[in-house]
């Protein structure tokens, strides 16, 4: 079979993306993501004063636009060495953790597990139990359910910000809502009714039962333990993935990366020096096996391979520019940058940060079968449960220091540099900013999709995507189910939908 050129669009990962294939007797042997649409955020920043970025970041995207608020007011409360009022990063974690649970579910439940009911897998003993929770649109049970209980657990956000998306609560110092016991009631509420529903219809156990589980034999065991088990959501999940061979497929790069989440409220504060967080970041070496602290002075983009004008090798962002340059006659290919950490090509998400953090479930599953596309997506299952009990008790928190400030007021200077980094749904957050005369002078933003999907490099190194491509067998072209199941597990964007154009329209062959 003649070696060919498959083109397959997502209309909308951090904006648009297309992936280049070349596929040789039905096997991935080279791969590009191609950014095809260019925003200029980071343009439209230069030159407004300091808290327009408050205003204008959270509207980067409209599913993790509390993430882009956390990153932006961090950024600048380094650049101003400004005081934080330990009850303002309470909440600012409290809503952040609960835009987390609602992203997880409905990536995993509308976007990533329908693709179970493809009609290539009607062959397959577990294809009616996926029908019956995952069908769309919104005819699986499970998918009903997750768009009422994503919708309530928001709530939370709602109660401190007004509005979910692109609320703007966050300004340097704390937070602008006051501490009300109503609210804290209903956030309590919020956190026992999603729980429940979890338990009953994600896990089919508690979570105390779900966090007792440490190793991958664990987990096997729990699997086969009851009926509820075997046919919860996670249930059907594990048995049809593995079957389908999922953890097998979309390794990418070895090296994980997570620069933290979750600021220890106590504790961050000017100068700012050492990243007090409660979720750590890290490094891992994938040639080492080691897990190394996060020195953010070791990020560096390059556009050697992207539409803007090239600076030569990688730029840490404070020195970054963009600048697009349009060239599609030449070698270039995409409008998103290739960032990289100590020159490395590494990979972000919910399972780098859990690994990093220590989680041991996660970890054995990392250490006997590598980062894969079932392990990235069983991650999503696993990350809520912690996360519910950690925002009950960052409430009770709440609860017990009702009666101090959520805002510290300070005076902003006119000249600073900062960065805010937090984990956001899809992985590592940075917002990089420098301020001259009271303005922006350059602001830079990379997300985990910057990451993720980068194009190569200025040492001609692939992304981690179109690395993840590389020794996929697709059996069916016209219905490349497999790669659509490791992009969706990198969670591309959580309100994407992604398509493949057929019927030859756009498919080159090689000669």
């Amino acid at each position: 079979m003649a070696k060919q050129i498959i083109k397959m669009d997502l209309n909308r990962v951090e904006g648009d993306l297309e992936i280049k294939l070349e596929v040789d007797d039905h096997t991935v042997t080279d791969a590009w993501c191609v950014g095809t649409m260019y925003r200029g955020f980071e343009q439209i920043l230069v030159g407004r004063a300091p808290t327009d970025a408050l205003v204008i970041t959270p509207r980067i995207c409209g599913i993790c636009s509390t993430s882009q608020l956390y990153a932006a007011t961090s950024a600048l409360e380094v650049a101003f060495q400004t005081p934080l009022a330990p009850n303002a990063t309470r909440i600012r974690n409290l809503c952040l953790m609960a835009e987390a649970v609602m992203s997880d579910a409905r990536h995993t439940f509308l976007m990533f597990a329908p693709d179970f009911c493809n009609p290539a897998y009607r062959g397959q003993p577990l294809y009616g139990e996926a029908l019956e929770l995952f069908e769309p649109p919104f005819k699986g049970r499970v998918a009903r359910e997750t768009v009422y209980h994503s919708k309530q657990i928001l709530g939370i956000v709602i109660a401190f910000g007004g509005q979910w998306p692109h609320a703007t609560y966050m300004m340097p110092g704390g937070v602008t809502c006051p501490l009300t016991e109503e609210s804290l009631a209903a956030c309590l509420a919020a956190i026992d009714d999603y729980t429940q529903w979890y338990e009953q219809t994600v896990l089919g156990c508690r979570c105390e039962r779900w966090l007792g589980l440490n190793t991958m034999a664990d987990f096997f065991a729990w699997l086969d333990e009851t009926e509820a088990h075997r046919h919860s959501a996670v249930g059907v999940f594990a048995r049809f993935g593995r079957a389908l061979g999922l953890h097998q497929t979309g390794q990418g790069t070895p090296h994980l990366l997570s620069t933290g989440c979750y600021y220890d409220p106590e504790n961050w504060q000017p100068p700012f020096t050492a990243r007090q967080c409660l979720q750590p970041a890290g490094f891992y070496d994938g040639e080492t096996d080691r897990i190394e602290s996060f020195d953010q002075r070791q990020v560096a983009e390059h556009v050697r391979y992207s539409w803007y004008a090239d600076y030569g090798g990688g730029r840490h962002p404070w020195e970054g520019e963009t600048q697009p340059d349009y060239q599609p006659d030449g070698d270039r290919y995409t409008y998103a940058k290739a960032p990289r950490y100590q020159d490395q090509v590494v990979q972000l998400g919910p399972l780098s940060d859990l690994v990093i953090a220590g989680d041991r479930l996660l970890t054995s599953f990392f250490q006997a079968e590598g980062a894969n596309t079932w392990l990235r997506q069983f991650t999503r299952f696993h990350r809520p449960v912690s996360l519910l009990q950690q925002m009950r008790r960052t409430v009770i928190e709440l609860q017990q220091h009702f009666d101090e400030p959520t805002f510290i007021k300070s005076a902003l200077g006119a000249e600073g540099e900062g960065c805010g980094l937090i984990n956001a749904s899809r992985g590592s957050l940075g917002h990089w900013v420098k301020i001259k005369d009271g303005r922006i002078a350059n602001y830079q933003v990379i997300t985990p999709t910057s990451w993720n999907g980068s194009p190569r490099d200025s040492a001609n190194r692939r992304g981690h995507w179109e690395e993840s491509f590389i020794g996929l067998e697709i059996k069916d072209l016209d219905n490349p189910i497999e790669l659509c199941h490791v992009v969706r597990s990198h969670d591309a964007c959580l309100v994407c939908t992604v398509h493949f154009v057929k019927g030859g329209r756009k498919r080159t062959f090689l000669v």
